[in-house]
C-alpha cells in the first residue's frame, strides 16, 4: 500500500510539474504498441536494405516495446503517462524500474523518431525556419553535415547522434550512448541517426562513414521541419 501511494505521489508530481506545456510527440500511453513503418520495408533501398529495415523494425524496435510494457505491468499508476513524460522524469520513477524505462522506453522513442524522419520522398535539404536556423548556427548546410558526421563517427560503440534544440531554442549537435534520449536532459530532438550496428551492419559492415553519408539521402527534411516547429 505504501508503495502504491508513493508511486501515485510521483505521478501527481510529474503532472503538476509538466502541466500542459510539456513537449509530447504522442499522447499514447501504456500499453504501447508497435507502430508500422510509414513506408514499405524496401522503400529506402539502395541506401538501407529491406532486410535491415525488417530486422530493425520487427525485432529490435518491437522488443523495446515489449520490454517497456512488461516493466510498466507492475506499476499501474505509471500507465497513464506518455512516453515523453516517463523519459523526461526518470529520476522520479521507482528505482527498480528506472533503468528499464530508460533503456527500453528510450529505444521505443528513439526508433519511432528515427523511422519517421526517413523516407523516399526526396526531401534532401532543410527548408523554411529550420534551414535558416542551420545556416545561422553552422554557417551552411554542408558545414552542418560535416559536423554532424564527425560527431557521429566519434560515438564509441552503440549510440545516437542528434540535432536538437536546447533550453534556449538554439540548435546544437549532441551524442547519447546506448538508447539514451536527449529529452532526458531537457533537449528537443529534431533528427537522430541510429549508430547501433544493427542499423547498418548488414548493408555496410564496419563502414560507418559510408552509412552516415548514405543516410542523408533518405533523411526527410520536411518531417524534420515539423519536429522543429513542434
Amino acid at each position: 500500500m505504501k508503495k502504491a501511494l508513493l508511486t501515485l505521489s510521483i505521478v501527481l508530481s510529474i503532472i503538476l510539474t509538466q502541466g500542459l506545456t510539456a513537449l509530447s510527440y504522442s499522447k499514447e500511453t501504456y500499453k504501447f504498441e508497435v507502430k508500422p513503418l510509414p513506408y514499405s520495408y524496401d522503400a529506402l533501398e539502395p541506401y538501407i536494405s529491406k532486410e535491415t529495415m525488417t530486422l530493425h523494425h520487427d525485432k529490435h524496435y518491437a522488443n523495446y516495446v515489449k520490454n517497456l510494457n512488461a516493466a510498466l505491468d507492475k506499476y499501474p499508476d505509471l500507465q497513464n503517462l506518455t512516453l515523453y513524460e516517463l523519459l523526461s522524469n526518470l529520476d522520479s520513477l521507482p528505482q527498480d524500474v528506472r533503468n528499464i524505462v530508460r533503456n527500453n522506453g528510450g529505444g521505443v522513442y528513439n526508433h519511432e523518431l528515427f523511422f519517421n524522419i526517413m523516407s523516399n520522398k526526396n526531401n534532401p535539404v532543410p527548408t523554411g525556419k529550420l534551414k535558416e536556423g542551420i545556416e545561422s548556427t553552422f554557417d551552411s548546410y554542408e558545414n552542418f553535415k560535416s559536423e554532424f558526421k564527425k560527431s557521429a563517427l566519434d560515438v564509441f560503440g552503440s549510440g545516437w547522434t542528434w540535432l536538437v534544440l536546447d533550453k534556449n531554442n538554439n540548435l546544437c549537435i549532441v551524442n547519447t550512448p546506448n538508447q539514451d534520449n536527449p529529452i532526458c536532459c531537457g533537449l528537443k530532438p529534431i533528427i537522430g541517426i541510429d549508430l547501433w550496428e544493427h542499423a547498418y551492419y548488414l548493408d555496410y559492415k564496419n563502414d560507418r562513414s559510408k552509412y552516415i553519408d548514405n543516410w542523408f539521402n533518405v533523411l526527410d527534411w520536411n518531417q524534420a521541419l515539423k519536429n522543429y516547429k513542434n
